[in-house]
């Protein structure tokens, strides 16, 4: 596969803002007399040079806005994408209401987005717009789309002091496949540096893909480093730090071999779907379902060709073959596989999703 297929750089993920704010035009189905949405409704009228009266103290005087039917108070959420955002671009904008019945027919007055961290203030975009209520979804909830509009520029930043680091996707994260990933790349790398006129014409031994201009790397050599089970921290050559764009590009376009999973089994109970690696293998064992009797390892098992031993063990495949032959329903084979691993006979990795 190739590494890009497997892996981000760090830097590249979403990030979501967030803030507070009113929705009006409602049908009565807003919040009614909430004393918080009635202060922050008197204050947004405030700030706009509505007519809101204070009290002796200098208060603002709630009483003009405390039935407020047609207002609510919601949470507001946008996804900035993992490649950042400029200033100017349109976010879609999730709303969600704190205690409102519903937001059909709602508008959302202008409201300041805050990033996901609590002691940063920064105003990042400013969402407001008409909200529109999914048919099949809930009433309180609505998205506007193209609903905020970036105020300030958020940059995925993807290297740090001259390196980059990879993270393997949560499916192939496991020790072996850092530490061949590790290795796929200096080795990647050396065969750059110590053999440019191959990699002037465009060939690798290892089979990577490299295009005739990516001699000027054999100078400098990267390595690569795997911290742990999901992280693997590559050093950029100097002669691409400036602009280490291609770099990364020729990176994630190498070819990684990877360890087979097909010694793997994965269930989806709820759909009835069971997907069995060829390599999964049973100890011999005795199935008995309702009126079936199968005996599974030994010679009736063995692949032709090959010769019969007490010792051969049955393949997972073989046996759902069996018993989908006698007409043994997927939520029944599901049983025998969790029978079968609970007693230690199952020779594999079972994933339930």
């Amino acid at each position: 596969m190739r590494l890009g297929d497997i892996c981000r750089v760090r830097g590249q993920e979403t990030n979501t803002l967030q803030g507070l704010g009113l929705v009006v035009g409602l049908r009565g189905t807003g919040d009614g007399d909430a004393a918080t949405t009635s202060r922050a409704l008197a204050r947004a009228m405030q700030l706009m040079g509505g007519p809101v009266s204070s009290d002796t103290t200098g208060q603002l005087n709630l009483d003009d806005v405390a039935d407020a039917k047609n207002v609510a108070m919601v949470v507001v959420t946008a996804v900035v994408p993992a490649v950042g955002a400029q200033q100017g671009d349109l976010l879609d904008v999730s709303v969600s209401a704190i205690s409102a019945k519903s937001l059909e027919g709602g508008r959302l007055l202008t409201t300041p987005m805050l990033g996901p961290r609590t002691d940063d203030r920064n105003v990042y975009a400013l969402a407001q717009g008409q909200l529109r209520v999914s048919p099949d979804g809930p009433a309180t909830v609505a998205t506007v789309e193209g609903g905020a509009k970036m105020e300030s520029t958020i940059k995925a930043n993807f290297h740090t002091d001259g390196r980059i680091t990879l993270i393997l996707d949560q499916d192939f994260a496991d020790f072996i496949t850092a530490q061949r990933v590790e290795d796929e790349i200096n080795n990647y790398m050396a065969i750059i540096a110590g053999d440019s006129a191959t990699a002037s014409r465009g060939g690798l031994a290892n089979g990577s893909n490299l295009t005739p201009g990516s001699a000027r790397l054999s100078s400098n050599l990267s390595t690569a480093r795997a911290i742990d089970q999901l992280h693997i921290e590559v050093e950029i050559p100097e002669l691409d730090r400036a602009s280490p764009v291609r770099f990364i590009s020729l990176l994630l376009d190498t070819t990684i071999h990877l360890q087979s999973k097909s010694n793997r089994v994965v269930i989806n109970e709820s759909d009835g779907i069971v997907v069995i690696g060829k390599d999964v293998e049973i100890a011999p064992v005795l199935v008995t379902h309702r009126n079936l009797r199968i005996e599974a390892g030994g010679p009736e098992f063995v692949e032709i060709g090959q010769d019969a031993s007490p010792e051969t063990n049955a393949k997972l495949k073989d046996l759902a073959d069996a018993l989908n032959a006698l007409d043994v329903s997927t939520e029944d084979l599901i049983a025998i596989i969790k029978t079968l691993k609970a007693k230690g006979d199952l020779y594999g990795e079972v994933v339930f999703q």
